[in-house]
């Protein structure tokens, strides 16, 4: 069989939820990226779950006036039909906090056999039948402190970090923006907060290290050793190497540590990467030039990689889920709102414009 007809691997799928449809990409054996295949193409696409063995893959939708979809494929996304969408309960006149509405589905992943979704406002809703049918988990948005949760960019709160155990099944990590770190040992019927060694610099000194209004603003597990963890969080970034029990703050970011996105190396645990910007008030790479910041130390020092990316009036931003890391380690994508998107071969040494027109760019995940 020739290669360029090889079945693809998992560094050879990739697929990028834009504002206006879900782009399939397949890498070729040169290593460029093309377009296979269009989904819902001129609608937005807010997050994906890339197929699993079976094939059966997931896609919300954000309609604006039309609500949030939920959209289901059997076959690997060649073919799509509309599902069940997550839905709050009624509202219990005078609950505290925003709006009993479902206003985005923000990620989703799967936990052994169940498929757990992030949603804004900051609800976490639970699937065992593939996305068939969602519940809402009670036990997180009955928790007292949820009332202190405000938005981080968004008018609410949201969940936009799942990390999965991904030996433990019933034992997740997830981030708020803003509320913190959450974790839970028993597949959601009991929660505790993991925010020790954060803080808040926007909030005043006597609640910067308060739990409930932490901002991390995107968590990454390292697969082969899960006890490490990633947050770039809204002012600094954090490694922890106990599941998050304990939070360090990495300092050595010669660039900036403000950014949206992180991406840990499936089976180094020192590894990351991360995406600088200025600060909150100046969300455009540090000099308008893009440039990713990577860390093989654990932290302590970190390089800074820009061939080939755009080194002048470069004015993109990376949104959290914009920048991803294939299951090998070296191949990489990142993609920004301005409807670019780059490739590594060689663990970020080196980039390489894969698509430059684009619509802007919510999410990238690899198959």
């Amino acid at each position: 069989m020739p290669a360029a007809d090889a079945p693809p691997g998992p560094t050879d799928r990739a697929w990028v939820a834009t504002r206006k449809g879900l782009f399939e990409l397949r890498r070729a054996p040169a290593g460029s990226w093309r377009i296979e295949r269009v989904s819902f193409l001129g609608e937005p696409v807010s997050a994906v779950l890339p197929p699993d063995a079976q094939g059966r893959m997931l896609a919300a939708l954000n309609l604006g006036h039309f609500g949030v979809k939920l959209h289901a494929s059997a076959d690997a996304g060649a073919t799509w039909a509309e599902t069940t969408t997550p839905s709050f309960p009624p509202q219990p006149e005078g609950a505290p906090g925003p709006a009993w509405n479902l206003v985005q589905v923000w990620v989703m992943e799967r936990a052994g056999g169940r498929v757990l979704a992030g949603t804004l406002p900051g609800g976490l809703f639970v699937s065992d039948d593939g996305g068939a049918s969602w519940a809402l988990n009670r036990p997180l948005w009955d928790e007292p402190g949820r009332a202190d949760w405000f938005g981080g960019g968004y008018d609410v709160p949201g969940i936009h970090s799942l990390c999965p155990h991904p030996q433990r099944p019933d034992e997740w990590l997830l981030a708020v923006s803003c509320g913190g770190v959450w974790h839970t040992a028993d597949a959601g019927a009991h929660w505790a907060l993991r925010c020790r060694g954060m803080r808040a610099a926007y909030m005043p000194p006597e609640r910067a290290e308060d739990p409930q209004v932490q901002d991390p603003h995107r968590i990454e597990r390292c697969a082969a050793v899960p006890d490490v963890l990633w947050c770039q969080h809204h002012n600094g970034i954090w490694r922890s190497a106990d599941g998050g029990l304990q939070w360090q703050e990495v300092t050595s970011a010669p660039l900036s540590n403000f950014g949206f996105a992180v991406a840990a190396h499936p089976t180094d645990p020192l590894t990351a990467w991360f995406v600088p910007g200025v600060a909150d008030q100046q969300r455009v790479p540090v000099g308008a030039a893009l440039a990713v910041q990577r860390t093989r130390d654990g932290g302590r020092s970190m390089d800074v990689l820009r061939e080939g990316l755009p080194q002048s009036h470069c004015y993109d931003l990376v949104y959290r889920h914009g920048l991803a890391v294939a299951a090998d380690g070296q191949h990489l994508l990142m993609a920004s709102t301005t409807g670019r998107l780059w490739a590594s071969r060689d663990a970020g040494d080196t980039w390489a414009t894969t698509l430059a027109h684009l619509p802007p760019v919510y999410a990238v995940r690899f198959g």
